[in-house]
């Protein structure tokens, strides 16, 4: 009886072994039926909603991680807590890595979403006074942006070359001299009250209640700020062909993702496929 005992145990033993090797396997080939991307809520994780359905058609789910700022959601993909991001342009993702010494890289580019000038305490671009306030985003890449649209305003004038590395230090002209406040992109729809004009990220837009309808200015389609900045999803390197990110790139470039799109947002999002 002891024997028997002892081989059944061994039996056991075996057979859970082999269960773990079997199960090591499939996360070692990237195979699970879940994937986590993180995104800031609209409309990043509403575009990742119906991307959501697709997938689970396919017997996969995808687990949605809100953040509310933009260095949160790096980090917890750099250190593996999340599969993935959808926040972010190329510029901001490149300078991010710089800065921090991570090894994000972008699969692809799923949408853009036009920076908007909107009016605070003052009507219209035509209205400005002299000494106006203006608030732009401070991080390097999108106060960039917004001081290109307001150039193409005629409000300033910026070195020539400084393109999308600009800041407010490379004006050249500034005739109304207009002050340029350097809020954190996330703030900057609550400083509507306290400036004359605020140029804001898309998708902050959108969390604020604002429409491009709503705006005095926007980015042009065919303008070089909108091309170089298309929101990507975003991964670590050396996790670019893990056939789950495959699955997920294929289910936010899907017709139904599209249509979503161009139905929920009036042109405050753009789809890049």
């Amino acid at each position: 009886m002891k024997k028997f005992l002892t081989i059944l145990g061994t039996t056991i033993l075996s057979a859970a072994l082999l269960a773990g090797c079997g199960s090591t396997s499939d996360t070692a080939s990237g195979t699970s039926s879940t994937i986590t991307v993180g995104a800031t809520p609209a409309p990043h994780a509403e575009i990742l909603n119906v991307a959501k359905d697709v997938l689970a058609e396919q017997g996969i789910t995808l687990e949605i991680r809100e953040f509310n700022d933009y260095v949160l959601p790096n980090n917890a993909t750099e250190s593996g807590d999340i599969d993935a991001n959808y926040f972010q342009h190329k510029p901001y993702l490149d300078d991010f890595n710089a800065e921090n010494g991570t090894h994000l890289v972008s699969v692809a580019a799923i949408h853009y979403e036009p920076f908007g000038i909107y009016a605070g305490k003052t009507a219209s671009i035509a209205d400005l006074q002299d000494g106006a306030k203006i608030s732009v985003p401070n991080d390097t890449t999108n106060e960039a942006r917004a001081l290109l649209l307001l150039e193409a305003q005629g409000l300033i004038k910026l070195r020539e070359g400084a393109g999308l590395t600009a800041t407010k230090l490379d004006i050249v002209e500034n005739p109304k001299n207009i002050d340029i406040q350097e809020i954190e992109a996330a703030q900057l729809a609550r400083t509507l009250a306290d400036v004359d004009l605020a140029v804001i990220n898309g998708n902050y837009a959108i969390q604020a209640g604002l429409k491009v309808s709503d705006a005095l200015a926007v980015e042009t389609q065919d303008s070089e700020a909108a091309q170089t900045y298309a929101n990507v999803l975003v991964v670590k390197e050396g996790n670019e062909n893990n056939e789950n990110i495959q699955v997920l790139v294929a289910a936010l470039e899907s017709d139904q993702v599209k249509q979503f799109i161009e139905e929920n947002y009036d042109g405050a999002v753009v789809p890049m496929f």
